[in-house]
């Protein structure tokens, strides 16, 4: 009997190391978008609940200046005008600081927000932290005005994401 309280209590211990256990599952399409405040790329306070009335492209990345991150970072900034013009803010998070997201957006003229998430509650919240590495997979959530998810794209092509974005957003 011991040695079964044992045996479950490492595997619930395992099974939190993968990142089982403290994270929520991803929001499906149709639900409210999980609310979150933070700090952006300049230190100043950032929130879900500022864009309301606007559509959202929220997408999560695991670390500021690697190549696939830039390579979507910039992909974003090179299609923002036309993002812009559907009416959609882009918010970009992961768990670097807000420092690491101002030398990042600064040395590739990021026109959009970058979003602070060094304790991972934004991450855990729209369930897309990668197993072991307490990094942000690359998932992007569509939004709509009222904060409703309308689209989810995992495991992402940095290269291609952004007009699949544009698309999803015309759709709405």
């Amino acid at each position: 009997m011991r040695a079964d309280l044992i045996r479950k209590g490492a595997l619930v211990s395992l099974f939190s190391l993968f990142g089982g256990a403290s994270q929520a599952a991803i929001p499906a399409v149709g639900q409210p978008a999980p609310a979150f405040s933070s700090v952006d790329q300049d230190g100043q306070p950032i929130a879900l609940s500022d864009f309301k009335g606007r559509a959202v492209v929220l997408y999560f990345y695991p670390k500021d200046d690697t190549p696939g991150c830039t390579k979507e970072a910039c992909s974003f900034r090179d299609g923002y005008a036309e993002i812009q013009a559907t009416g959609a803010v882009i918010l970009g998070v992961s768990a670097d600081d807000a420092k690491s997201h101002k030398a990042f957006a600064e040395k590739y003229h990021l026109p959009f927000k970058l979003v602070a998430d060094a304790d991972h509650r934004i991450i855990d919240a729209y369930g897309v932290k990668m197993p072991l590495l307490s990094m942000a997979k690359r998932t992007t959530f569509i939004l709509d005005k009222e904060g409703i998810v309308r689209k989810v794209f995992e495991g992402v092509s940095p290269a291609t994401h952004e007009p699949e974005v544009l698309a999803a957003l015309k759709g709405l």
